[in-house]
């Protein structure tokens, strides 16, 4: 090592020298290098005299011989790694040239020396300023602290590094002080290399190189990540000179062994040295290791002992190296024993006390080190007694962990440590070492989380935000060590990186980034070697949203930049975006617009901002695609990239990549793709699929099946909610085991589709299921099938009726089962012993799965299998095989079967014996059958076990009964624990209960003992007073009981505002939250306070046995809604129930006579988290009272937490009352109260306002300064006046934040400096801009600093308000003029090095990639829909007919826009016709453009083209619009041709003017204007915009009418979870007053939720809604009643029930006749038993008038004709007259009494 130095450094001295003259010089400088620079004379002659013996001329010779041998040796610099490009010649030369080199350096050393002699004679008679002048220069290269830096770091250096990332063909290794090195594959050893060679040899065999690869190219099977490794440096690469930007560095490194261990020589190899070896090749007892020592045949061998365990073995692999300690050497000197232990290698103390020479300590290598200096940046040392080693500000630990050095340790001391580089540049040899434990130790810096070691990097991951990084120490010209909060792992802030901008200085006193300071960072990277993270506080990188590719989330939506036009020899082939500062990605041609462009490059340019959504990430290329689409952009659907997120059903957007013939290939997001078979393209016939769908267009498709394991996604086209009403009926009619006839419509190698005849429903028929036969018979009668042809008698196998599939079979074993009834299509169906027909449908290594029709499946075990195949492959059988079974076992609780081969098992199964009625070891003697148990008998039971509410007991082994909680006790005093009062009961205890009745355990009712039934279970009582008296006790009901009685009561449910309690089995109440408890806290939260099963003491305050309600009240007599005004206090905490809440306020309701409003300022502590709007009506909430005003009934409420629940709570802003003192000075925030032309109003509590002038508002002019506040925004700022009871405010930052950044002035500005700003003013002769962050400071920009080309016009190219980037030329501050830049020119190089991607012209590269994960290419225009006329370009642009993009015709009546659910998104409107793609004969002919004059142009009256072929352009439409301002259908319309050409922002626009030009008369236009605008948000906008559009069509339409309107759009739109929340919403708001917001919830429930049961549950609490009003009655039962006939979830008995119920209530509406009637004949299946009978009690109302007779029998008379037969109609004729006749004769009697009277 020490003659390397001596080659490489300047001084040339040798080591013999080194080592005899610089000890005595060197030994006493550490001390005077403290001292300070101007020493006494005394002091100056002492050191002086020194220097004669370090200048001695006789050893010169020596080093000679040792530097040209050393050449030598080093003729090829790198053996393995890599042919040299220099000729023999050539090298011959440069070592000639080396020689005389060495030389020269050395004679003029030589005269230099002398020299120094007669200088140091001459010094006595000079002044004393010359005997100090030389003195420094001297100890300088000895002791100098230097860090290893890149300039540092030369070609010959060695370094000790750890593995950062392990790579396909490279390995990266972090190195001393944030630096990384990188090791290509060839340059790890000569093994590895070898092995690679010979791979590529053998490119014959595919299959042979693939395993070869597998082998050797990966290298994550040679390293680990952390291993520490020793590094030659091969090269280094600045490339920062060639081009502006980040400077980009590159280090190339080495692993071999013989690069490695240069510098060592065989008498350097000693015990307890390091060496890198590399494996040679794997023996029984260790393994061979190549250290490749110069001069020398040594080898190395690890025995397999001194393998440490940390290392596996399967990576001992022929080229792996490892950092391995020496043993010692064996008997003949030729092997060299070295070891990995880590007990062995982590030791300091294991340091090579015999060697010999300096060259034994290489990186890696502990040392000895004898302290000779210490300062505050390091340590100085020597070892061996003149080595000179030196540990920098990081390795010392001064500088991350904040070690004072001379403290810790004292000149004279000796330390243990860790070489860690050399410096082949110094003059003399110099190492450097480093002190930290956990390199000294080699072993990884670990972090530590709850007490167990952890990577920091899992704490703190890359580009993680860290919200305090506070400052532990300051280097000025350095960077920052600031603590990070992850435990003993500090963090790194380089001076570039502690803010935008450059900074000359830190200071550790003073400045922002002193000492102790805290500020936001992130992390951008992490030195495993150096244990530190690398922490950014630019602001720039903390506002960047990803700053790695790795960061980004596949499907987000971000913003980007153009950079860069991508084209090829088709022309425009995609655009590089810039999405983040270094991170550029590729939007594919086919990804620019939903519609195909014929001119991209016209509305795509550099510098255009552009939304994009990410479509995949590949981080190992550097590659990231989006795209354009808006249909993608705009989408909701959360993004496909994996099976784990599918499932059938799913609705997502897709871009088709490739048409086939039988389908279609769509791309989801990352490397998703799916299948959309031609069936699935459409309900009709698509014959070819390339002539209705084109490469590149984007379809919402619905996922149907995928395969997670075969890879297979299966995608539709068609909506499952339009499936017509037919096909549903004709679905719901279809059963499993049917059979049925289909028509071949598709034949595949898999699966043939159908269409089932009855019904034309879509079917499948697997191939598999043609025969029973043997496979080869199978595809014989595939092929005999054809499409077109008839298939008859097909068995219904499965039906899925939401995804509308049916799978049919034409296995005769399945179709003579079917005919004879005993296919098996549930466990219902199967019977013990049974022998039934199936198939198989899955195999594994122990059984075979059976399935039978309806999914239902069997197991077979092996056991049960003929023993000849249960040795044989799969059992001899294959998938879909026909096989007759017989069934085993039978667990109809879990729908299992087993079944077994019948030659496999004996015809005798187990019968099951029925139970009888007699009772099995009764606890009572006297109890022999269930019968023996009446009412009121008293016996005893034994307790099964204890639930919330109940105990479950036994009378008998096969007798249960239930002891309901409200049975047991007496009185309140007999429970112990009264939130668990069942507690005080045992399994297994022995109690005497009464019996009561029966409990049905199905729907939990109580009946009578004579309806015991399979489900019931005897009802019991346990309670010391019904067990005393003889007397049967009576059951509690609603009608017995009487207003203030008290009873004990139990929890039975919880919901959200109520307690449900039960008085007894069949009485229930209900206690409101407010009514709960005296206790505020309990009502908080009712579920923990009042859990399932909890006693109460309730009293009743009211019953309804009518509608069987029952209220009740926990609370103590006198405390319920007793509180008024007069016992209001201050100071009180009080439960109170929200009552109303709206933007700015919640209305709180203390009792039935107090309530008051919580506002804004007292919602809470931190006015960033006051939100009324997070609470929600009837919530129960705690609230303080603030302030009384009694006279005007007026008080202040709180909800603070630090008021309501601790007082000792942190307070972000302060309560102000009337009564707190403000001071002047004080920061406060406060809410807007009012905007007035003087200033603004701030509400800070209660009635304190204070006020803020004009002049205070900002530090900066504010032209339109409302527009900067509005009503309820939070502000702060500094209180500067209190004068005469008036609170003056400033919300100016300079007086309000700390860490304010004043704004930019002319001083600020340098020229070369980039800024951002805006146009403010544009004149022929330039634009004037102003600065972003100044006070209103601008500059001129000059017309010929604008463009390459010459500006005539600056007006042509600018406008007012324009965003730009400008350069500044040149800044006069004295006549305060500025001069900008705009060219593109000045930010050329700017622009192409933010751009990191794959070779020079990455853009080019990027879209000519032949890669599986890139789109298929765009096809020509053939097929693409073509759109003129659009607006989307400037508003000034005069060549419109040269626009890229035209519309297709649009239809002359009925604009086609929005339908009544929403837009028509199926792209209709686009299509185009014949007569579409005819142009004028003039259109081919190419238009001349020129810039001097212009041709006169004729313009041409299109209007009359109007009426003839509709409006197609947006010019178009506001002509017709200024006659029919007030056309919804136009506006709306208009709105959808926004749409067609993606101008999302252009719909909302025409939207907003059509709200306010419609004449406010027109309500039903302007009504529609509004759901239209809702139909555009909900599909496109987000949930906020909807939000917002949604509240102002509640303000300026029908509130109700909005809702319901709003309702469809999410139904339509599949949101059904939005849906029923505003449904919740609709019934709070209306369902007191409208019955039809009940009727849409219901069936909505019942039709689209597939909810029936809610449905009806919704009806009991519509009743009690709408109360017993007669008309909202009949409006709402009916309607629920039909629901039960026409829903397919319905059950006409529930339907019926109701109508009878209405029926015995108004006898007189015989309208309820009529309608009942026609839901039992129009919905099918119609019962006609049930009709008649309809009829007959019809005719018998007692009310019915001769009118309506006489229509209700024709209509009995017109269904008869139908449906009966000859008799039954002469029986209507008989009924009618015998109705006449009786009618007739109540007429005369009547008139009759009439005469009498």
């Amino acid at each position: 090592m020490s003659f390397l130095k001596r080659k490489e450094g300047p001084g040339g001295a040798s080591t013999a020298s080194a080592s005899k003259t610089a000890r005595p010089a060197s030994e006493p400088r550490p001390t005077k290098r403290a001292r300070p620079s101007n020493p006494t004379k005394d002091e100056g002659k002492k050191s002086a005299k020194p220097v004669k013996p370090g200048n001695a001329v006789a050893p010169k010779p020596v080093a000679v011989e040792s530097v040209v041998s050393k050449l030598k040796d080093e003729e090829p610099l790198f053996p393995r790694g890599g042919a040299s490009i220099l000729t023999p010649l050539e090298q011959k030369q440069i070592q000639i040239q080396a020689k005389a080199d060495v030389l020269f350096e050395q004679e003029a050393d030589a005269a230099a020396t002398k020299k120094t002699e007669k200088a140091v004679k001459q010094k006595k008679r000079k002044s004393k300023g010359d005997e100090t002048s030389a003195k420094p220069a001297r100890d300088e290269d000895a002791v100098k602290i230097e860090s290893l830096n890149f300039k540092r770091l030369v070609k010959g250096s060695l370094v000790l590094g750890t593995v950062c990332a392990i790579n396909a063909l490279d390995i990266a290794v972090a190195l001393p002080n944030n630096l990384t090195g990188h090791v290509p594959i060839t340059a790890v050893s000569d093994s590895l290399t070898k092995r690679l060679q010979a791979s590529a040899m053998n490119e014959d065999d595919a299959e042979d190189q693939e395993d070869q690869d597998e082998d050797d190219v990966d290298l994550n099977t040679h390293f680990q990540l952390g291993q520490y490794v020793r590094a030659y440096v091969v090269s280094t690469v600045d490339e920062s000179s060639t081009a502006a930007g980040k400077p980009k560095r590159h280090i190339e490194l080495s692993l071999q062994p013989e690069l490695a261990n240069s510098g060592m020589s065989e008498q350097d190899v000693v015990e307890n040295a390091t060496l890198m070896a590399s494996v040679v090749s794997v023996e029984d007892h260790g393994f061979v290791m190549d250290i490749n020592i110069a001069d020398s045949s040594l080898r190395g061998f690890l025995s397999r002992k001194q393998l440490d365990k940390s290392i596996p073995e399967e990576s001992m692999q022929p080229g792996t190296v490892l950092l391995c300690i020496v043993l010692g050497k064996s008997s003949n000197g030729k092997v060299v024993q070295v070891s990995t232990l880590s007990d062995r290698t982590s030791s300091p103390k294991n340091h090579p006390a015999a060697a010999l020479t300096i060259d034994s300590f290489l990186p890696g290598t502990a040392a000895d080190v004898l302290v000779t200096d210490i300062s505050q940046h390091g340590i100085v040392g020597k070892v061996m007694g003149h080595l000179d080693v030196t540990a920098d500000l990081v390795h010392s630990g001064a500088g991350p962990n904040g070690v004072d050095l001379e403290k810790k340790f004292k000149v004279g001391q000796r330390l243990k440590a860790r070489v860690i580089c050399t410096f082949p540049t110094a003059t003399r040899p110099k190492l450097g070492i480093s002190v930290l434990p956990h390199v000294s130790t080699l072993k990884p810096k670990m972090a530590t989380k709850d007490g167990e070691p952890v990577w920091p990097l899992q704490l703190l991951p890359h580009s993680a935000m860290i919200e305090e990084c506070k400052v532990r120490r300051v280097e000025p010209e350095i960077g920052l060590y600031v603590d990070v909060g992850v435990p003993d792992v500090p963090g790194f802030v380089h001076i570039s990186r502690v803010k935008n901008g450059k900074v000359d200085s830190l200071f550790e006193n003073s400045g922002p980034f002193k000492t102790g300071s805290v500020h936001p960072g992130r992390v951008i990277g992490y030195n495993s070697f150096d244990g530190m993270f690398l922490i950014s506080l630019e602001k720039n990188i903390l506002e960047q949203p990803f700053l790695r590719i790795e960061d980004i989330p596949v499907g987000a939506t971000v913003p980007g930049v153009v950079e860069k036009l991508v084209i090829n020899a088709d022309g425009l082939g995609g655009l590089i975006v810039n999405i983040a500062e270094g991170i550029s990605g590729l939007v594919p041609e086919m990804h620019l617009a939903d519609v195909h462009l014929q001119h991209p490059e016209k509305k795509f340019r550099p510098g255009m901002k552009v939304k994009t959504r990410v479509l995949s990430t590949n981080p190992a290329r550097h590659q990231v695609r989006l795209t354009l689409k808006k249909t993608l952009v705009n989408s909701e659907a959360p993004p496909i990239q994996s099976y784990d997120e599918l499932e059938v059903g799913l609705q997502a957007p897709g871009t088709i990549v490739n048409i086939l013939q039988h389908g279609a290939i769509v791309q989801f997001y990352g490397k998703m793709r799916g299948f959309l078979p031609v069936s699935e393209m459409s309900e009709a016939y698509i014959q070819d699929p390339k002539e209705h769908f084109r490469v590149g267009q984007t379809v919402t498709v619905y996922v149907i099946s995928f395969d997670p394991e075969a890879s297979r996604l299966i995608v539709s086209c068609k909506d499952p909610s339009a499936f017509g009403l037919d096909k549903q009926l004709a679905l719901k009619k279809l059963q499993i085991g049917d059979l049925v006839s289909a028509k071949v419509t598709q034949k595949t190698d898999d699966d043939i589709f159908v269409e089932v005849v009855e019904g034309s429903l879509k079917a499948i028929l697997p191939v598999g299921h043609l025969t029973d036969k043997s496979v080869s018979k199978t595809q014989s009668a595939l092929k005999k099938i054809h499409v077109g042809q008839t298939l008859t008698e097909l068995v219904v196998l499965e039906k899925n009726e939401s995804r509308r599939s049916i799978t049919l079979s034409q296995k005769p074993s399945l179709v003579k089962a079917s005919k004879e009834g005993k296919l098996v299509a549930s466990v219902e169906d199967a019977h013990l012993g049974d022998t039934v027909h199936g198939f198989i449908r899955h195999i594994t290594a122990t059984a075979a799965f059976v399935q039978f029709a309806g999914k239902q499946t069997a197991l077979l075990p092996k056991s049960l299998m003929p023993s000849d195949v249960r040795d044989q492959p799969s059992f001899g059988l294959h998938k879909l095989q026909s096989l007759a079974v017989k069934i085993t076992s039978i667990d109809k609780e879990h729908g299992r079967l087993v079944v077994a081969i019948p030659s496999a098992v004996s015809d005798e199964v187990k019968k099951v014996v029925k139970t009888t009625e007699q009772a099995v070891n009764s606890l009572d003697p006297s109890i022999f059958t269930v019968d023996d148990l009446a009412i009121g008998k008293l016996t005893k039971a034994r307790v099964v076990s204890i639930k919330k509410t109940q105990l479950n007991v036994e009378l008998a082994d096969n007798i249960q009964g239930r002891i309901d909680v409200s049975q047991v006790f007496d009185s309140w005093d007999e429970i112990s624990d009264p939130k668990n009062p069942l507690g005080q009961f045992r399994q297994k205890q022995i109690v005497d209960v009464r019996v009561l009745g029966i409990h049905d355990a199905r729907n939990h009712r109580f009946l009578p003992i004579s309806h015991r039934s399979s489900h019931s279970v005897l009802e019991l009582s346990t309670r010391p007073s019904d067990l005393k008296d003889d007397k049967i006790p009576e059951p509690l009901s609603l009608e017995k009981l009487e207003v203030g009685s008290k009873h004990l009561g139990f929890v039975n449910n919880i919901t959200g505002n109520h307690l449900w309690v039960n008085l007894s089995p069949n009485v229930r109440g209900r206690v409101s939250a407010m009514e709960a408890s005296d206790d505020v806290s309990q009502l908080l939260n009712l579920g923990a306070s009042f859990p399932l099963g909890s006693a109460l003491r309730v009293r009743v305050l009211a019953t309804d046995p009518s509608n069987k309600r029952l209220d009740l009240s926990a609370r103590t007599p006198g405390s319920a809604n007793d509180l008024t005004w007069d016992k209001v206090e201050q100071g009180q905490v009080l439960a109170g129930k929200v009552t109303k809440v709206n933007d700015r306020q919640i209305m709180v309701k203390l009792s039935e006579s107090v309530a008051a409003p919580v506002h804004f300022i007292d919602l809470a502590d931190d006015y960033d988290e006051a939100n009324p709007l997070s609470h929600s009506k009837h919530e129960i909430v705690r609230v303080a009272v603030v302030e009384v005003d009694r006279s005007n009934k007026r008080i202040r409420l709180s909800m603070r937490p630090s008021r309501v629940l601790n007082s000792a709570l942190p307070v972000k802003d302060r309560e102000l009352t009337k009564n707190s003192k403000l001071e002047v000075g004080d920061i406060i925030r406060g809410f807007v109260k009012n905007v007035s032309d003087k200033g603004l109003f701030v509400l800070l509590g209660g009635e304190l306002t204070a006020m803020v002038q004009i002049k205070n508002l900002s530090d900066s002019y504010l032209k339109d300064w409302k527009e900067h506040f509005q009503v309820d925004q939070v502000v702060k700022g500094r209180v500067i006046s209190v004068a005469d009871g008036r609170i003056e405010m400033s919300l100016k930052l300079s007086m309000v934040d700390k860490d304010y950044v004043p704004l930019v002035t002319i001083s600020d500005l340098k020229e070369g400096q980039v800024i951002t700003g805006k146009i403010r003013k544009v004149e022929e002769f330039g634009a004037f801009i102003e600065v972003d962050g100044s006070a209103n400071l601008s500059g001129l920009c000059h017309r010929s600093e604008m463009a390459e080309k010459a500006v005539k016009d600056a007006r042509s190219l600018y406008n007012a308000g324009d965003r730009v980037k400008a350069l500044v030329l040149k800044v006069d501050p004295s006549a305060k003029r500025i001069n900008f830049g705009l060219k593109p020119s000045y930010f050329d190089d700017a622009d192409d090095d933010s751009m990191d991607l794959d070779g020079e012209d990455a853009g080019a590269a990027l879209d000519g990639e032949d890669d599986s994960d890139n789109d298929e290419a765009m096809s020509d225009a053939r097929g693409a829909v073509f759109i003129t006329g659009t607006d989307n370009v400037q508003e000034d642009s005069e060549d419109d007919e040269q626009d890229d993009v035209k519309m297709a015709e649009a239809p002359v009546e009925g604009l086609s826009g929005l339908d009544a659910g929403g837009f028509d998104w199926t792209g209709s409107a686009l299509d185009t016709d014949a007569k579409a793609n005819t142009v004028a004969p003039d259109a081919d002919k190419p238009t001349k453009k020129t810039k001097k004059s212009r041709e006169p142009v004729t313009h041409v009256d299109k209007t009359g083209d109007l009426d003839a072929h509709g409006p197609q352009t947006a010019s178009d439409y506001e002509r017709l619009l200024l006659g029919q301002p007030d056309s919804s259908q136009l506006w709306i319309a208009y709105m959808a041709f926004q749409m067609q050409v993606s101008e999302l922002s252009g719909a909302r626009h025409v939207a907003e003017r059509a709200i306010k030009i419609i004449n406010m008369k027109e309500e039903t236009e302007k009504l529609n204007v509004w759901i239209a605008y809702l139909n555009l948000e909900v599909a496109y906008g987000t949930d906020e915009t909807v939000e917002g559009v949604f509240k102002r069509a509640c303000t300026y339409n029908d509130e109700q009418e909005v809702h319901e309107r709003l309702t469809s759009i999410y139904i339509q739109s599949q949101k059904y979870k939005r849906a029923e929340e505003l449904f919740e919403k609709m019934l709070k708001k209306f369902g007191s007053k409208s019955a039809d917001v009940w009727i849409n919830y219901a069936h909505f429930l019942h039709t689209t939720a597939n909810s029936p049961d809610r449905a009806r549950a919704l009806l009991k609490r519509a009743t009690q809604a709408l109360g017993t009003q007669t008309h909202m009655y009949l409006a709402l039962m009916p309607k629920f009643a039909a629901l039960e006939f026409r829903s397919q979830n319905g059950d006409r008995d529930q339907g019926r029930s109701l109508f009878e119920s209405l029926l015995a209530n108004y006898p007189k509406k015989f309208d309820l006749w009529n309608q009942l009637l026609d839901l039992e004949t129009t919905v099918e299946p119609a019962d006609p038993t049930a009709i008649r009978d309809l009829f007959e009690r019809g005719s018998k109302v007692k009310s019915l008038k001769p009118k309506q007779a006489k229509a209700w029998f024709r209509r009995w008379a017109q269904w008869e004709e139908r449906e009966g037969d000859a008799k039954s109609r002469e029986r209507v004729s008989a009924k009618a007259q015998e109705w006449a006749r009786t009618a007739g004769e109540r007429k005369k009697s009547s008139a009759a009494n009439d005469d009498q009277e």
